[in-house]
């Protein structure tokens, strides 16, 4: 079997546009993957079309000759777009390999440890940014929307309660963040976990101050309380709290995911399978977090093939705990997919057919161009 085209399919998806990448091979199978980064897709995009001529007349079984060749074609590898168009294609290599051999990805990284991965949902409380003034961000209105979420199932939820942001938070926003966590704990009861994103706003001193206020709402973790690019940073002020530090999500490949656990620096690690390297480099990177006895919950803000390839990886490795998953974007997701994600009662159920288990609908796709995105969201001017 040799690939004989490669190909990228771009949509407009949520909160970014959705970047997937189809391999093509002369025994007529196809295999797809999602590369997709918001605000970046046409440096991507570019990434694919410069790797395409490595892999026309390659073999898409040797999964890690391919990923080698492409990781270290430059002097300059291991580079964000570059690993982001490797992502895809990787995970395209994969689902290639599953349907020639008829078993899901899943049974190729030796077999699932489950039938289904609970999940936390995101996306249900997204926060007003500096440029927008929502009426409804209250803390009496954020309770309200998570009491809706564990109404759908959902034993998990995540939001950022920090409306602004600056590397030391203001007494206003702080009662402000207290508030809406209070409120939403008050509304939803102790049996469910509330997961605090940051993203990585703070110094070491306002994110140990905040971790304390919060410790009395019993988060399940903190996520990024500090900007991920200074790992000793980052194991001091785990160290220095009670709650378990969550990050990774800007964190790729295992090299990078090597000091943090050396350092002890977080409890739970979250490498993002279109960011990080892939399907297998997710797998050595939760082999390597399980000898530290470090958690797995990818990180997913992405979109629907992504998700399908995340569960692949969930469904394999011990220590995930958990997967992201954003929630209100379900029916966007399944317009794309041949085959939809099933959640059911707050679980994703595993895909149980050859390969990853599904394909990308190219119509659904159609009725959706990409649009131009800014290089920064207006959100991302309030952290700074």
């Amino acid at each position: 079997m040799k690939i004989t085209d490669v190909k990228v399919f771009e949509t407009h998806g949520e909160h970014g546009n959705w970047l997937f990448v189809k391999l093509y091979t002369n025994t007529g199978l196809t295999g797809v993957g999602e590369s997709s980064m918001e605000r970046h897709h046409k440096e991507i995009v570019a990434a694919l079309e410069a790797m395409k001529k490595f892999l026309i007349g390659k073999d898409p079984f040797q999964i890690e000759y391919i990923w080698n060749s492409l990781y270290k074609q430059t002097f300059w590898y291991g580079q964000l777009i570059t690993l982001c168009a490797l992502s895809g294609i990787e995970q395209a290599l994969w689902d290639i390999k599953g349907k020639e051999l008829g078993v899901p990805v899943y049974e190729l990284l030796g077999g699932k440890v489950r039938d289904q991965i609970r999940a936390y949902a995101n996306a249900w409380a997204f926060q007003q940014s500096i440029t927008e003034h929502r009426t409804d961000d209250t803390p009496e209105a954020i309770a309200k929307a998570a009491v809706k979420t564990v109404a759908a199932g959902f034993t998990g939820i995540k939001w950022d309660p920090f409306r602004f942001g600056g590397q030391v938070i203001s007494k206003e926003e702080e009662k402000f963040a207290i508030a809406s966590v209070r409120a939403v704990r008050e509304a939803v009861g102790p049996d469910v976990d509330l997961m605090i994103e940051c993203h990585g706003r703070f110094n070491m001193w306002s994110a140990i101050r905040m971790a304390h206020k919060l410790e009395p709402f019993d988060p399940f973790f903190y996520e990024e309380p500090i900007p991920p690019d200074n790992i000793d940073a980052m194991a001091e002020v785990q160290r220095s709290i009670n709650l378990p530090v969550a990050t990774g999500e800007r964190l790729y490949t295992r090299w990078e995911f090597r000091a943090l656990l050396e350092k002890q620096a977080a409890r739970i690690i979250q490498p993002d399978i279109c960011h990080a390297g892939g399907i297998l480099e997710l797998k050595k990177i939760a082999a390597m977090a399980e000898t530290y006895y470090v958690s797995v919950q990818p990180h997913n803000s992405n979109g629907p093939i992504g998700t399908v390839a995340s569960l692949h990886v969930d469904a394999s490795i011990p220590n995930c705990i958990i997967q992201e998953f954003f929630y209100p974007y379900l029916d966007h997701y399944n317009e794309i997919l041949t085959e939809p994600i099933e959640c059911v009662d707050g679980y994703l159920k595993i895909p149980d057919r050859p390969g990853l288990g599904t394909d990308i609908n190219e119509e659904a796709i159609l009725k959706r161009p990409p649009i131009e995105t800014p290089q920064e969201a207006s959100w991302m001017g309030s952290y700074w």
